[in-house]
């Protein structure tokens, strides 16, 4: 059980980094297309319960450019994201399964 946290945890930061990075490559792409930005607000159902989960998991999309978390609801677990172009939800929070395997 204590291994399989660790292995998640650095499974984790390793995703996180590289989501971190692929973030900012996209978005200095696009300023340096200029394309056009379409921002929206989003709200993402997410499957972690306790609110230490939700906390982090809030944290990481707000760490990775174009991405800002600004509401947290943790009862009804859902998160607002506000997005800088439209995409999948999958797209930004590709490391909740790291925060489940990790601390739930």
């Amino acid at each position: 059980m204590f291994l399989s946290r660790i292995y998640y945890a650095i499974a984790y930061l390793v995703v996180l980094i590289l989501e971190i990075i692929k973030a900012t490559i996209d978005m200095a792409g696009r300023i340096f297309k200029g394309d056009q930005y379409d921002p929206i607000v989003i709200d993402i159902d997410t499957e972690l319960k306790r609110p230490i989960s939700q906390t982090i998991l809030a944290n990481s999309i707000t760490l990775t450019p174009g991405t800002l978390s600004v509401d947290l609801d943790s009862e009804s677990q859902v998160i607002k994201v506000a997005v800088i172009a439209p995409r999948d939800v999958k797209d930004i929070i590709p490391f909740e399964p790291y925060i489940k395997g990790m601390l739930e």
